[in-house]
Order: structure tokens, then C-alpha cells, then sequence
């Protein structure tokens, strides 16, 4: 009867203890959260204000007076953004096309295929991770203009494409292990095809995981400096959204506000592609890991 007598007084206690644990929780994810938002809403702000506001104000968000949307029309036509935002576009687009096609056949024969020494290329993949991409430019670069292709927008498409194959490959490979056999082998009795089983049962239950590799791709072509940087020194008018920025940092002086106002349309693309694409993202992630 004692014990009895006492457990609502523990189940009480824990109710309560799980509870603050929780707000406890929440809070700091919210301190968290805010922290990761603040650069992104300072820097919109910041692209409204006027240039004596932007340096008065300090880290205030928003500006005190009129916003001036004009800002944003100075960075797209003073800077010819609109020709970097074509560029950007046409890069990213092409580079993630590339990567998911190269990946997810490579993931497929890896995966799926009987293929001798294939521990041994999943250790070669894993250990070019720990090669700087610093050491790598000069024979790239080289490569590149053995083929031709210096300062155009193809080098930095093929460039890309091959950095971004490693990840993508094993996030694919891991996914596409973890598909039943028994839909592949009800395939082969009909006869299908290697090419047959890929495009149309793996690639298709593939969704999640192409849809993850897209965003990681996309997002590293759309904010990649370096490498539109070193293969359009001649081109100036091939450069990309990321490089164009710098053109409103001067050697004597820097409109900031333009500034701001060009990070932020930028930014915008890769917030519509992620909303878009975010119900596959952690489903794909997570099959990925857990194949």
C-alpha cells in the first residue's frame, strides 16, 4: 500500500522533470536557431538601409527610415547580375544534372552488381576525402586548358561535376544497398536489362536520395567561389553570383548595402530549392545512412 501511496508522487515528479527537459531543450534550439537566422535577417535588412543607416545603426536588423528597395536594383543592373545570375544558373543546373547521372550509375554497379575489387574502389572513393583541395587545382587547371576549355563556363561545369562526385556516390551506393533484391530479381526473370533494372526500378525507388544529392549539389555549385574564380580570369563576364559579389568591394572604397542587397538575391534560389525539395531531404539522408 506504501508503494502504491507513492507513485503518484513519482509519476509526478518525472511528468515534471520530462517536461522541463523538453522547454529546456526547446530553448536552447531556439538560442541556436536564432543565432543561425540573425546573418540572414541582418543581411535583408542591411540591404535596405541607406549607407549612413548601415553604419549608424550597427547590428540593428532593420533600417530606422525608408527602406530602400532600390538597393536591389543597383546590384542586379549596376553589376550586371543579371548576366551572373544566367551563368549561375546554367552552372548549378548543369553540374547537378552531371553529378546525379555519374553518381547514380556509378552507386548502381557498386551496389548492385557483382563487380571484382569493389571494396577496394569504396576505399580509394573514401580516401580521396582527405585530399586538400588546394594541392589539386594546379594539374586540374592544368587539364583543363590541355582540353581547351579554359574561360568558359564548361571547365567550371566539369570542374564542379568531379568534386562533387565522391559524397553523392556513397550517399547513392548506401541508399540503393538498402532496396529489397527480390524487386531487381523479379526484373532479371523478365528478362530486363542492366540498363533496364537501373532506369526503371532503381533509379525510380531512388527518389529520396536523388532529390538529396540535387540539393547537396546544387548548393555547393550556386555558393562555389574558388572554382569560378581561378577558370574566368579572362572572362570576366563569365563569372558566377559568388564571384560577381566582389564587385562592389573597391580598393578604396565598398557599397555595402549593394553588397547586401546582392548576397541576398544570391541567397533566394537556394531557399526556393530547398523548400522544394525538403520532404525528400531527410528521408533520402537517413536511407542513405542507414543502407
Amino acid at each position: 500500500m506504501a508503494a502504491l501511496a507513492k507513485r503518484p508522487s513519482n509519476f509526478l515528479f518525472e511528468s515534471l522533470l520530462n517536461r522541463s527537459t523538453r522547454i529546456a531543450i526547446h530553448v536552447v534550439l531556439i538560442a541556436i536557431g536564432v543565432i543561425y537566422v540573425f546573418p540572414f535577417i541582418w543581411t535583408l535588412g542591411s540591404a535596405l538601409k541607406t549607407s549612413n543607416e548601415f553604419f549608424a545603426l550597427g547590428l540593428t536588423p532593420f533600417p530606422a527610415g525608408p527602406w530602400q528597395w532600390g538597393n536591389f536594383l543597383k546590384a542586379w543592373e549596376g553589376a550586371k547580375f543579371s548576366r551572373y545570375f544566367l551563368n549561375t544558373v546554367f552552372v548549378s543546373v548543369a553540374t547537378t544534372f552531371f553529378v546525379v547521372i555519374i553518381t547514380s550509375m556509378a552507386a548502381f554497379g557498386l551496389a548492385r552488381l557483382k563487380i571484382p575489387g569493389k571494396n577496394i574502389v569504396l576505399g580509394g572513393i573514401a580516401l580521396t576525402f582527405f585530399l586538400p583541395r588546394g594541392y589539386t587545382i594546379l594539374p586540374v587547371f592544368q587539364i583543363v586548358k590541355g582540353l581547351g576549355l579554359l574561360n568558359t563556363l564548361w571547365a567550371i561545369i566539369l570542374t564542379g561535376t568531379a568534386g562533387n562526385l565522391l559524397i553523392n556516390t556513397l550517399l547513392f551506393y548506401g541508399y540503393m544497398q538498402a532496396i529489397p533484391n527480390e524487386i531487381e530479381e523479379a526484373c532479371i526473370m523478365d528478362g530486363a536489362t542492366v540498363f533496364q533494372r537501373y532506369f526503371r526500378v532503381v533509379l525510380p525507388l531512388s527518389g529520396p536520395v536523388m532529390a538529396t544529392v540535387s540539393l547537396f549539389t546544387f548548393m555547393n555549385s550556386w555558393n562555389d567561389f574558388f572554382t569560378p574564380l581561378v577558370f574566368t580570369l579572362g572572362r570576366p563576364d563569365l563569372q558566377t553570383l559568388a564571384v560577381g559579389i566582389y564587385s562592389f568591394v573597391g580598393d578604396t572604397s565598398r557599397d555595402w548595402t549593394a553588397l547586401c542587397a546582392a548576397a541576398t538575391i544570391s541567397i533566394v534560389p537556394i531557399v526556393v530549392v530547398y523548400l522544394f525539395l525538403q520532404r525528400y531531404f531527410v528521408e533520402g539522408f537517413a536511407g542513405a545512412v542507414r543502407g
